[in-house]
């Protein structure tokens, strides 16, 4: 049976279970529901675990067991060591499934409250990238919008989207701010049926690094989507930026037989 045992740390009380019969490694026991534990909010941005020591007499482990579990979730950037004060949570990472789905929707899904910050809402002409995107010609009139997405009021990513003019025509800030993209073009009685996305990286400009709280050069995961109705016509292109240790995307695989 699983030996419980209280970690308390800051307001949030811990119910970690190790199992010592279990094959799995005492350390990976204990990392592994530290990280739940992160991601379910029971332990928020900022709470303080103690140090090593205080923890291993909590738990009933060694102190190197504490020590390699720690590791393990600083390595993964969830947690930061503090010499003097112990070990700090960073962030609690938002993981996504790969789907066509909009962010807004699978924050709300996890409780992770979404928010929204509308930088841009107009109209522009094409790029050549947004005009091959969305089969318009370059410089063709189409409507831009760039949004900052928050999660229970941290910045995660950095919407860019480009739609075909009059998709949305009566589209303004209270909306956008008020939901996602996603629901605001199924309201209109459009149906998203397929994408094409690719995912990447790229080092944040000034302007980017400010939006999501982060220096200028700083790492970003990058995705660009272009997103079709059931006849096949583009009706939405994104290229967004996402804060590379509060975000991460989830694949799943299969061989191919």
């Amino acid at each position: 049976m699983p030996t419980r045992r209280k970690a308390v740390s800051g307001t949030a009380v811990l119910d970690i279970a190790i199992d010592r019969a279990s094959p799995v490694p005492l350390y990976y026991q204990f990392a592994q529901q530290l990280e739940q534990a992160i991601e379910h909010g029971l332990l928020l941005p900022g709470a303080l675990l103690g140090n090593e020591i205080d923890l291993a007499e909590r738990l009933g482990l060694s102190r190197p067991t504490v020590r390699q579990g720690i590791r393990t979730l600083v390595d993964k950037g969830l947690l930061v060591r503090h010499r003097g004060v112990g070990t700090q949570v960073v962030h609690n990472k938002f993981k996504r499934q790969l789907e066509l789905s909009s962010l807004y929707d699978d924050l709300e899904k996890v409780s992770r409250n979404p928010s929204t910050r509308v930088v841009r809402n107009d109209v522009v002409p094409a790029s050549a990238e947004v005009a091959e995107a969305l089969g318009v010609r370059k410089d063709d009139s189409v409507v831009r919008l760039e949004r900052v997405r928050y999660a229970d009021g941290v910045p995660v990513a950095l919407l860019r989207n480009h739609l075909p003019t009059g998709l949305l025509p009566d589209l303004d800030a209270r909306l956008l701010e008020a939901t996602g993209l996603y629901r605001l073009l199924r309201a209109a009685g459009i149906t998203l049926h397929s994408a094409h996305q690719a995912i990447g990286a790229q080092a944040a400009t000034a302007e980017e690094g400010g939006y999501l709280g982060e220096p200028e050069g700083a790492a970003l995961l990058t995705m660009r989507r272009t997103a079709y109705d059931a006849g096949g016509e583009a009706v939405e292109y994104g290229a967004h930026l996402y804060h590379a240790e509060r975000y991460a995307f989830e694949f799943h695989l299969l061989t191919r037989r």
